[in-house]
């Protein structure tokens, strides 16, 4: 049995999770005059996003750490108040952080820089956040300014996601199988072959949405934000075996 193993784009080893493809026809021995030959192939999808996950959140400040907290509650009683009047659900409204820090004052420093008193605790900040999903992206824009105007003063985000990636992924799928096929096709041409079946396929990747989480203090509202989703993608690589013959 001749070996021929081609490796064109670099593959991560095949990852063990259920949407992996693996078959291997292991019943039928390799023929002695057969070839084999191995092709990496990617496949790719585009969808528009209809979800937007970002975080939002309050910092608060108070003489006393009870008070910082006591100030910071209501302002994310405010803000998640808001939120649902602007149509998210409460399934898509998650805390994600809460703080508590001392506030120091400056220390007292002699002219030639000997420190006479160290800083002193001089109030508290209390900052808690949610992590938020939005599957009305038309009018994200519009939730981020009522944010602001309810006293949000922490925005980051978003990231632009698929709510259901298992359509995209699949297509994606059929695409790098595709690819996999017509590499094959070419290279047995190119030997004086023929492919005769498909040996073993394995996969990696799948879908992934972008992570761009872009952070923006917000103290003031501003006119209505802007937003462009754009598309994201799903991508597959695959993995194929197949056996070639005269």
């Amino acid at each position: 049995m001749k070996s021929l193993k081609f490796a064109l784009a670099p593959l991560a080893l095949a990852l063990s999770f259920p949407g992996a493809a693996m078959a291997n026809d292991l019943q039928t021995p390799i023929a002695a005059t057969s070839t084999l030959l191995t092709v990496s192939a990617d496949g790719k999808t585009a969808r528009t996003p209809d979800l937007a996950v970002f975080n939002a959140g309050v910092t608060s400040q108070g003489n006393t750490a009870g008070e910082a907290l006591s100030v910071n509650s209501a302002d994310m009683t405010r803000i998640i108040a808001t939120l649902k009047k602007a149509g998210i659900a409460d399934k898509d409204i998650q805390t994600s952080q809460i703080s508590l820090n001392p506030i120091y004052g400056q220390p007292v420093v002699q002219p030639n820089g000997m420190v006479l008193q160290e800083p002193k605790i001089v109030g508290y900040q209390a900052t808690n956040t949610v992590s938020i999903r939005s599957r009305d992206i038309k009018n994200f824009g519009k939730v981020l300014d009522a944010l602001v105007a309810s006293g949000a003063n922490q925005v980051n985000g978003p990231s632009f996601q698929i709510a259901e990636p298992d359509a995209a992924t699949d297509e994606a799928r059929v695409n790098a199988m595709r690819a996999a096929r017509a590499r094959a096709d070419l290279y047995a041409r190119a030997a004086g072959l023929r492919v005769v079946r498909i040996v073993s396929i394995s996969e990696s990747g799948g879908y992934s949405p972008p992570q761009p989480m872009y952070a923006m203090a917000v103290r003031a509202k501003a006119d209505s934000t802007p937003i462009s989703a754009g598309e994201v993608e799903a991508q597959v690589s695959v993995t194929v075996q197949f056996e070639l013959a005269p």
